[in-house]
């Protein structure tokens, strides 16, 4: 099995290191994915929204067949949408997929390939009114949602949350929870000053303060 995580310039880091540490482990610890693959689409260096340089496994052209992909978000997104070659790789590669998965605005990603026609998706907080009004898609204010092989998942953070659903359904609750024990990943309930609490606050962050 070929996980593939897509990256483009200015993506937003964790939207798919978190994910990627969650099946890495995965993959050499519990019998995932035999093979996780960055992906660009020349094949280069990604320079993300943040600094960090990734180098690519491969391009369009070389990426093998994918069981899963991953399209993380940032400020990236808006460029990419409009990116013909890159919407038809993320279509060709989803046609033969098991599962897809978008983090953050990774979904306006999906939506343009016409992946959430008909479907229940979230994304980044801010977000969330702006792919609402695109066509086709039901917008849910959650940690992550799941319709039928599309998931979708809220920003940044939430993508690792995303990642253990996905192997709990792929792969069964206890390899899900060995990978959760391996990467130590039990949040913290502390919730830091009161933003949290302010109107312009995603829901479930109000609701478990």
């Amino acid at each position: 099995m070929n996980f593939g995580f897509l990256l483009f310039p200015d993506v937003e880091e964790l939207d798919f290191v978190g994910p990627w540490e969650i099946i890495g482990m995965w993959s050499k610890m519990f019998d995932g994915p035999e093979q996780c693959l960055i992906v660009s689409q020349e094949g280069q260096a990604v320079r993300c929204a943040k600094g960090l340089q990734v180098k690519a496994d491969h391009s369009f052209e070389t990426c093998p067949p994918l069981d899963y992909l991953l399209v993380p978000g940032g400020q990236g997104t808006r460029r990419e949408v409009d990116n013909a070659e890159l919407i038809s790789f993320v279509q060709k590669q989803a046609a033969g997929c098991r599962q897809v998965l978008s983090v953050c605005t990774g979904s306006f990603v999906l939506q343009a390939a016409g992946l959430l026609q008909g479907k229940r998706a979230t994304t980044y907080w801010r977000s969330l009114d702006l792919l609402g009004k695109l066509p086709g898609v039901s917008v849910v204010e959650e940690r992550f949602a799941r319709d039928g092989d599309i998931w979708t998942a809220a920003g940044v953070s939430a993508g690792i949350d995303l990642a253990l659903a996905l192997i709990a359904d792929q792969a069964g609750p206890e390899t899900a929870g060995k990978v959760q024990l391996a990467v130590e990943y039990y949040p913290s309930t502390k919730r830091y000053g009161q933003a949290h609490l302010s109107p312009q606050a995603p829901g479930y962050l109000k609701e478990s303060k």
